[in-house]
């Protein structure tokens, strides 16, 4: 848990974000090319997860992500695969939403997975930096279960994960 017992991934980078707010509603800036952690744009696009489910695991190796979620409460997830990193087999838990506006940016060949918490659905903003490739997808996956990272979900029975 970030600010909690377990440290951030190497390369992972927090940006808290600003809202700013006035009596017609708000408004976040998600992903500016000037910030520092922005490194080039693919594509956007929203992906929602319902209250308690587990979607995890999953990494890339040439895509980084940036997630913000903007709606509903999320626990993202990291587990560093990379044996070169000072942060191998560590594991970061980040919360945010509504509440706690980050955006976070995962690299490659980093493990990741995020569930709603609460009861809401939650709402995941990505700012990948390459775009989806159809017929040769850069993602590869494992179950939220696998005894390949020693994590437990706490996957709630009935409902559809990974």
């Amino acid at each position: 848990m970030v600010g909690g017992s377990h440290a951030l991934i190497d390369g992972v980078v927090i940006r808290q974000l600003r809202q700013l707010v006035d009596e017609r509603g708000w408004l976040v800036e998600l992903m500016r090319s000037d910030w520092d952690l922005f490194e080039r744009f693919g594509q956007v696009y929203v992906t929602t997860v319902y209250p308690g489910v587990v979607k995890a695991w999953h990494y890339h190796k040439k895509q980084t992500d940036n997630m913000a979620c903007i709606k509903g409460l999320l626990k993202l997830t990291l587990y560093d695969s990379r044996k070169s990193s000072a942060t191998y087999k560590e594991i970061s838990e980040i919360f945010m939403g509504d509440r706690n506006p980050l955006l976070v940016k995962i690299p490659t060949l980093v493990y990741h997975g995020f569930k709603a918490l609460g009861e809401d659905t939650a709402f995941v903003i990505n700012i990948p930096t390459e775009l989806y490739n159809y017929e040769k997808p850069d993602e590869f996956r494992l179950p939220p279960d696998t005894t390949q990272i020693e994590y437990d979900w706490g996957l709630a029975p009935g409902l559809k994960h990974g």
